[in-house]
């Protein structure tokens, strides 16, 4: 059987000793380690061996990140052609990072590509560097006053606003942003064993519970199938039989379209393609955005043409099914289509649909709004900040 891959991803030069007592530690934990200065590696001698790092990656399990005083290589230009920096954009409120792709190491390249794949991503952070990171945050707004702190953590100054930022790329994502500092290596060994036992320990539990779940759900979508099976053969009327099934199939394609304020006469009688029919309210562009009210789940943020924007409880997956509906929908003759659309409309049972909340600021305001209020937080995390 495959072992777990383990890619260590750090400078090699100022972290040499700490590295090579890692490599034992993952063994004996019954993984495979992938490390550069071990051969481990593929170098393919018709690309750079910057390249074939970034290969690498996306065969691995799980991303080792170990952050020290150095910058590292400045990454070469065809590595850049590796990574997807428009999919990376939407994965952490600070973007400063990805702004400048000429300004990031082969090892920040590495863990990028892994945040690209969705790998799960250990990040430790030497603690003076870390600590001087704090400095960093408090101060970086003052010109005047950043450009003349010398951190002593990071060997070369000029690289220090490069490793603090990838420091805050990796913390402000909307999920796998766990950041630890150390000073030794039992810090790190005794949080990745205590880590990797939790994490084995909730998907043997979760492998359980799903279990279970599947079998209720099992039974109830059969319930469900014979009522509805009951309910449709009581309908002799062929056209009722029509608005039922409807009602049924496009039930979330009606409540999104009503939440954009579409007339039921557009949802009965237009035939404008999916795009279009975006276009018509004004969307140019829907994308995933963590929910900050229940972390670890997602929503919609569409984007309006005047740059104001609106967050949707559908996930885009969820938006993209909807397109196919559409496709499907506008087929139906008008009067079952307006029969469809008054049926779930006039279902006052079913209570108010809040399926997307609006905002009357720019997308990016709301953005950098954010990114104030998190960082307000951090330098006081008492301070009671409006939002």
């Amino acid at each position: 059987m495959p072992r777990l891959r383990v890619f260590v991803s750090s400078t090699c030069y100022d972290l040499q000793i700490l590295r090579s007592e890692l490599r034992p530690f993952i063994v004996g934990m019954g993984y495979e380690p992938v490390m550069s200065d071990y051969s481990d590696l593929l170098y393919d001698p018709r690309s750079h061996t910057h390249e074939s790092c970034l290969k690498e990656v996306p065969g691995c399990d799980v991303v080792l990140l170990i952050i020290g005083s150095r910058f590292g290589g400045e990454a070469v230009p065809s590595a850049f052609d590796h990574i997807d920096f428009n999919k990376l954009s939407s994965e952490s409120i600070n973007f400063e990072v990805l702004g400048n792709n000429g300004g990031l190491s082969i090892t920040q390249l590495e863990v990028l590509k892994a945040v690209e794949q969705g790998l799960p991503v250990y990040a430790f952070v030497d603690q003076s560097v870390y600590n001087d990171h704090h400095l960093y945050e408090r101060n970086k707004h003052n010109k005047d006053v950043i450009d003349k702190i010398d951190f002593p953590s990071i060997q070369k100054k000029d690289t220090a606003i490069y490793i603090f930022e990838f420091i805050n790329f990796l913390r402000k994502r909307g999920r796998n942003n766990s950041l630890q500092e150390f000073s030794r290596l039992d810090d790190i060994k005794n949080h990745l064993t205590s880590q990797w036992s939790q994490l084995f320990q909730k998907l043997l539990f979760e492998s359980k519970t799903k279990a279970k779940e599947e079998r209720r759900y099992r039974d109830f979508s059969e319930r469900i199938e014979e009522l509805k099976a009951v309910v449709l053969a009581s309908i002799a009327t062929p056209d009722l039989m029509k608005t039922a099934k409807g009602a049924i199939q496009y039930r979330r394609l009606i409540d999104f379209l009503t939440a954009l304020s579409l007339s039921t006469d557009f949802i009965s009688t237009s035939t404008v393609t999916w795009t279009n029919t975006l276009s018509t309210v004004g969307i140019t562009k829907i994308s995933l955005i963590p929910d900050i009210t229940l972390p670890g789940l997602y929503r919609s943020v569409m984007i309006f043409s005047d740059s104001t924007f609106a967050i949707c409880r559908f996930s885009p997956e969820m938006i993209t099914q909807l397109s196919v509906d559409w496709a499907q929908f506008i087929l139906l003759e008008h009067s079952v289509r307006q029969a469809i659309a008054n049926a779930l409309l006039e279902n006052t049972a079913r209570g108010p649909i809040h399926l997307i909340k609006r905002y009357n600021i720019p997308y990016d305001q709301y953005v950098s709004e954010r990114k104030a209020k998190e960082d307000k937080e951090e330098e006081d995390p008492t301070a009671d900040v409006p939002f």
